[in-house]
């Protein structure tokens, strides 16, 4: 297959264990074969940290200065004039019982985002069971349940995007698309690991960034030095 040998190809141009410098690991995924689309760039941080204790819990939410080269579908729980201020920023969908109802009954689920006013997450709350394991759940923690609608519907259409460590110590974050040149990436990837950074737990001991890793969607990871962005 044509996908397999280009990843081979891809993975011949990666010495498997040197740690590269971030720019270095940002511009050498620039030389690597293409897919046939647009690929998503992703980052992978490996952290030092336990998520079972709620207090090493990593999570957050950021705007990436270069975008994310994606359309963000989203969802606006909202009524009276905090409706038509979703609407005029931009909502791709806003109400409340009606599009909840949709979810449950409909199963539908093509947004990429949910936001809300305080006042509706009792409707919000009842789509817990669906919206909580694929990540959607409005938290105010991540500027998703507000009362300021019409920027939070700006700021995750211009790029903002969420990080939260996995059940394994793992983020796992977009940085772009493959189209973007090197200097987007590298702004958006440096943006990310600050962010990381700066969350990291008083309670996390040791090492923090164990492992970075940078890779396309269909291409092979590029491992980073985490001393060189720490």
């Amino acid at each position: 297959m044509a996908a397999n040998k280009r990843y081979k190809a891809a993975a011949e141009q990666i010495e498997r264990d040197k740690l590269y410098g971030l720019n270095e690991a940002i511009e050498l995924i620039g030389e690597l074969p293409q897919a046939k689309f647009d690929e998503t760039v992703d980052m992978a941080i490996n952290l030092g940290v336990d998520p079972k204790h709620a207090d090493q819990m990593v999570r957050g939410a950021i705007v990436l200065p270069s975008g994310t080269g994606k359309e963000t579908r989203i969802v606006v729980f909202a009524k009276g004039d905090k409706e038509k201020e979703a609407v005029e920023a931009g909502a791709d969908h806003v109400g409340g019982e009606e599009i909840a109802a949709r979810i449950q009954k409909e199963g539908w689920l093509e947004f990429d985002r949910v936001i809300a006013t305080p006042d509706m997450m009792s409707v919000v709350g009842r789509l817990g069971k669906v919206l909580g394991p694929r990540g959607l759940m409005p938290n105010p923690k991540l500027g998703t349940v507000t009362m300021d609608v019409g920027a939070a519907v700006r700021e995750n259409k211009s790029g903002k995007v969420e990080y939260r460590v996995d059940k394994n110590g793992i983020i796992h974050v977009a940085i772009g698309k493959r189209s973007f040149d090197s200097e987007k990436l590298l702004a958006n990837a440096e943006a990310i690991l600050e962010a990381v950074t700066k969350a990291k737990p008083a309670t996390s001991k040791g090492i923090y960034m164990k492992k970075i890793a940078i890779s396309t969607t269909m291409g092979p990871g590029v491992l980073v030095d985490p001393a060189a962005v720490a």
